[in-house]
C-alpha cells in the first residue's frame, strides 16, 4: 500500500436509465440526470480513488458537498465523473468533482470525507440505538 497524497484521481462511469433520472427519484418530474445520482456518483468516484491507500478496516464517509449541477443530460447518455484529491488534513480530504456527458461539463463541485475506522465508527452509530 503506498502512501495517500495529493492529486490521487478517479474516474466513474454510468449510463443515464429511467431509474436515476429527475422523476424516478423525487428530485424532479423530468426524464433528465438526477441531481441526487449525479450527488452520489462524485461520492463514489471519491470513495474508490483512494480506497487502496486506507489502512485495513478503514473506509472513507462523506461530510460535506458542494456542487452545481450545470447542464441536463437525457437518457441514453453515458455520464463520466472524475476526482481529484485537492487536500489532505489528517483524517480529512477534500476532493474536486466534475461530471460530463458526451456534450460536456454538466456538474462540478467540492466534497470532503473523512477516514474512519470501519469498526469504531459503526459502533459509535449503533450505541444511538442504547439512548
Amino acid at each position: 500500500m503506498s502512501e495517500l497524497s495529493r492529486g490521487v484521481r478517479g474516474t466513474q462511469t454510468e449510463i443515464v436509465t429511467e431509474e436515476n433520472v429527475a422523476r424516478a427519484l423525487g428530485s424532479g418530474g423530468l426524464a433528465v440526470y438526477a441531481t441526487p445520482r449525479m450527488i452520489t456518483l462524485m461520492e463514489y468516484c471519491a470513495m474508490e480513488s483512494v480506497k487502496p491507500y486506507l489502512p485495513a478496516g478503514s473506509s472513507t464517509v462523506g461530510t460535506r458537498i458542494d456542487i452545481k449541477h450545470l447542464a441536463a443530460t437525457p437518457i441514453g447518455m453515458t455520464v463520466r465523473c472524475e476526482t481529484e484529491l485537492i487536500e489532505i488534513d489528517r483524517r480529512r480530504l477534500v476532493f474536486q468533482c466534475r461530471v460530463f456527458d458526451d456534450a460536456g461539463l454538466i456538474g462540478e463541485g467540492m466534497q470532503e470525507r473523512f477516514i474512519v475506522d470501519n469498526e469504531k465508527f459503526m459502533e459509535k452509530t449503533q450505541a444511538k440505538l442504547k439512548k
